[in-house]
């Protein structure tokens, strides 16, 4: 009941962010913000196409995770681009470049990569819902692969990205709260790095340990919980989900600088990382209930230690 009530209440705000953001601050666009949107949105749609056809065609639900490290770097880019390379967005595309290859090499060292490019290793979560009471049926879960999968999270992508659309004519100089993003954007870069390269380590010696025969109960602890306690894990059950969803809040606090807001700190584009928020809370609650399932020590480990809040130690 307390994990219901906590989710409701995150999911409430951050919709009740979006609409003071459109109640305060509705989208007035130029002509060059508009042919933009079009342009970004022509490359959306191309996508959602990609990752439904193939996804259906070749079995791997996966597409769309590969292009998610790489979508929002060239939606910048078109916007820094078209923007006459304005200071501020060429900023905000040269972090979302490092976010992107960092992101990138983490999901290609987990085998999602081919040269069959409709090949790969597919996220473990898709295979779960297909097992999942409603989806097993087929016709659903295309419909859940064209509306979720494809439509939603590249509609998502897109909309992360706003902020870039919303600056691109400004010419308030670079200032204060543009620091104040760069760094804090920096800074969730390197926590979503670390976590990651925490997990890999963590993740990579268990199955080397399994592959020698070993069941888990005869691990080595920590290894012999399954899941990871070390480093920033010890402090946070998800230190890789708080970057990612840091960074794409962070690229919006760009919007403040730019004087696009005509009232307080909400304009229209904080749209895309509030979503981007109920997305990871979805996420986070569904790969925790698969974890709890497989490992008898995670209860124990989710009531000692916070999701996001560095304020436990398990």
């Amino acid at each position: 009941m307390k994990n219901l009530l906590s989710t409701v209440g995150v999911s409430l705000v951050a919709i009740a962010i979006s609409v003071l953001g459109f109640v305060f601050c509705p989208p007035i666009l130029s002509s060059l913000q508009i042919e933009t949107l079009i342009i970004l949105s022509i490359i959306c749609f191309v996508s959602v196409l990609y990752c439904f056809v193939v996804g259906e065609i070749s079995g791997n639900n996966s597409q769309m995770d590969k292009l998610w490290s790489i979508l929002p770097e060239v939606y910048l880019w078109v916007i820094a681009i078209r923007s006459g390379l304005n200071l501020r967005v060429l900023v905000m595309a040269i972090i979302a470049t490092l976010w992107g290859i960092r992101l990138t090499f983490n999901f290609g060292r987990k085998g999602a990569y081919r040269l069959k490019f409709w090949e790969g290793e597919e996220d473990y979560r898709w295979a779960y819902l297909r097992e999942n009471t409603i989806l097993k049926n087929r016709v659903l879960f295309v419909f859940f692969d064209l509306f979720f999968i494809s439509i939603y999270q590249n509609v998502l992508i897109l909309a992360t990205c706003l902020p870039g659309v919303a600056v691109m004519e400004s010419s308030v100089p670079f200032g204060g709260m543009d620091f104040v993003a760069s760094g804090l954007m920096v800074f969730f870069l390197a926590l979503e790095t670390i976590s990651d390269e925490q997990q890999w380590k963590f993740q990579s010696t268990k199955y080397k340990l399994l592959g020698e025969g070993k069941t888990l109960s005869e691990l080595p602890e920590p290894y012999s919980l399954g899941f990871n306690t070390k480093g920033v894990w010890a402090f946070m059950r998800h230190p890789n989900y708080l970057g990612e969803q840091g960074v794409w809040v962070s690229l919006y606090l760009f919007t403040v600088q730019a004087g696009v807001n005509t009232y307080g700190i909400f304009n229209w584009s904080i749209v895309g990382c509030m979503f981007l928020i109920l997305l990871f809370l979805g996420s986070s609650t569904f790969g925790e209930s698969i974890s709890s399932g497989k490992y008898p020590q995670y209860k124990d480990y989710q009531s000692k230690v916070f999701k996001y809040l560095p304020f436990r130690k398990y």
